[in-house]
């Protein structure tokens, strides 16, 4: 029973800390309330004892609360324990090689695309020796669209909700367009970037799977349009999906036989 009950408060705190994205960003006690059908109370005694421990913070002119810095170190901690970055790095500098582009490995934070290994301009070109938190949208990246395809559906519709923003002419900004183009990449298991994040670059992008087989990260190889053309990414294709399937069963990943 005690069990049960701390479960049940542990799922309070994380509701409180779902309420929060990148255009939510400070929310007050009833706005929480009001997102988790709580009585105030109740969330604000949640809020309280995340605030204790850091997960977040009050802005004090205002009575609202943000994340917490805390949050953010944890999360550097877990970037940097990534099996991924040590598994994928000889598979992205392979993959950066054989098509002469620039590769990047990228995991999903549940909303956007957060950069962990890259591999620019072929077997001469720079290699990234450190873990940035350098992040891209979801929604017009070929990274982003490979791995938001294959999410659950609330997911996508939180995504689709927050915005979609077009960062060029060539972005999708509807979101029946989107459920489109998603579908589709589900179907043939990789996904483009035909400029949708910034004019004259292009890439293909495909998915990579944990040891449970959830799409949680992805890896593209991108160019200038010029070079980067439909016959071009059409030719790729299959060296990033096989590298990313290389990737995903060096984390365990066991695809089923069909």
């Amino acid at each position: 029973m005690i069990e049960t009950k701390n479960i049940k408060t542990l799922g309070k705190l994380v509701g409180v800390l779902d309420c929060f994205s990148t255009t939510d960003r400070s929310l007050t006690v009833s706005e929480i309330a009001d997102r988790l059908g709580l009585p105030r109370s109740t969330a604000h005694r949640s809020i309280l004892a995340l605030k204790e421990v850091g997960f977040l913070e009050q802005d004090q002119t205002r009575d609202e609360y943000r994340l917490g810095m805390r949050l953010f170190q944890f999360g550097t901690t877990v970037l940097h324990n990534m099996d991924l970055q040590r598994e994928a790095r000889p598979f992205v500098e392979a993959l950066s090689s054989l098509t002469g582009g620039n590769v990047h490995l990228c995991v999903f934070d549940g909303e956007r695309m957060v950069f962990v290994e890259r591999s620019n301009g072929g077997p001469t070109g720079a290699q990234n020796d450190t873990i940035t938190m350098e992040i891209s949208p979801c929604y017009c990246t070929g990274v982003g669209k490979a791995t938001l395809a294959f999410q659950p559906e609330p997911v996508i519709e939180k995504v689709i909700t927050a915005g979609l923003t077009p960062y060029t002419p060539h972005s999708i900004s509807n979101a029946d367009q989107l459920r489109t183009e998603l579908a589709e990449i589900r179907a043939r298991g990789f996904a483009y970037d035909l400029e949708e994040h910034k004019v004259n670059v292009r890439c293909v992008a495909a998915p990579i799977r944990n040891t449970a087989g959830k799409v949680f990260a992805a890896v593209s190889a991108s160019g200038p349009a010029r070079l980067m053309t439909d016959e071009t990414l059409a030719r790729f294709a299959p060296y990033v999906v096989g590298h990313a399937d290389a990737i995903s069963r060096r984390l365990g990943h066991i695809p089923s036989q069909k």
